[in-house]
């Protein structure tokens, strides 16, 4: 495997190892302090932006796997029409193709992984704020004691009066109409 390929494939696993570290169950402190620093530091950055550049390389050699992966078949198709040459005749070929298939895979998954991290990462960073925000609105909520229970009588009285003008309008609505009116007694 030539190096640029060699360097792809390091980046694929370096991929799948960040990928299961997002991953990996964390308490939420921590989770939450590990992501700060990583949205914080400027060596992180540096890394990240190194990363979005190779991700722009490794675009280009799947280009070009494909373009080597079409003219290999196309090599092999010309052998087998001209001279009527079993697929398992000519092995050059054959490893000519899979060499490519290779590169072609490799290329692919390594930029399938950097979406599907990409994608990962600001699920957990979107969880993570989602959490805080609870985290501060239920803080909010036992500061102030007794304000739950307080809303929900005022929801409640609200909810019977409305109740009360909806059976009043419907009455209406019958006696209008010349039906006789369906007044409920609870």
């Amino acid at each position: 495997m030539t190096v640029h390929y060699t360097l792809t494939f390091m980046l694929l696993c370096v991929e799948a190892f960040v990928f299961l570290a997002l991953i990996v169950p964390l308490p939420f402190k921590a989770r939450r302090a590990l992501f700060q620093f990583f949205g914080t530091n400027p060596i992180v950055g540096k890394i990240l932006y190194g990363v979005k550049i190779s991700i722009i390389f490794v675009s280009v050699l799947l280009v070009d796997a494909v373009q080597r992966l079409f003219r290999v078949m196309a090599d092999r198709q010309a052998a087998k029409d001209q001279l009527g040459v079993r697929d398992t005749a000519h092995h050059d070929l054959l490893i000519k193709l899979a060499f490519a298939q290779r590169n072609c895979y490799l290329c692919g998954f390594t930029l399938f992984c950097s979406l599907i991290l990409s994608r990962t990462y600001s699920l957990v960073n979107e969880l993570i704020e989602a959490q805080t925000r609870l985290e501060q609105i239920q803080g909010s909520a036992s500061a102030k004691g007794g304000a739950p229970s307080t809303d929900i009588a005022t929801m409640k009285k609200q909810m019977e009066q409305q109740q009360k003008e909806y059976q009043r309008l419907a009455d209406e609505l019958a006696q209008a109409k010349g039906q006789t009116p369906s007044t409920k007694k609870d």
